[in-house]
């Protein structure tokens, strides 16, 4: 077993994103994984990232606040408890279009699929 307490848990910059602060909770510098990584953020009012696509599959957790989802099918404002899955190559943009912040929860596999 592995525990991460969250206030230990290690921040991580990841290009792009703004007024965001993002933890990892497992995986990569937060402790051994063999799958996946998991990763929480608090997004700032006016908070987002720029739309971009990636080879690895997302999924998005809302533990509270209310944040926008873009793709370029459109967009998607997902409330606290709701999820949504970004596919491999596909592009999304995070925003929070809000007065509170967001916080979130990310799941990523720890590489592409073959």
């Amino acid at each position: 077993m592995h525990v991460t307490r969250f206030d230990q848990a290690p921040a991580y910059f990841p290009p792009a994103h703004y007024d965001m602060r993002c933890l990892r909770l497992q995986g990569r510098e937060a402790g051994p994984s063999e799958q996946l990584w998991l990763g929480m953020s608090q997004i700032l009012p006016g908070g987002r990232t720029d739309s971009d696509a990636s080879p690895i599959e997302k999924i998005y957790f809302v533990v509270e606040g209310e944040l926008t989802i873009e793709t370029p099918e459109g967009e998607a404002v997902l409330h606290a408890y709701d999820s949504c899955r970004i596919a491999p190559g596909e592009a999304r943009a995070l925003k929070n279009n809000s007065n509170k912040p967001v916080l979130v929860v990310l799941a990523m596999p720890l590489e592409p699929p073959k």
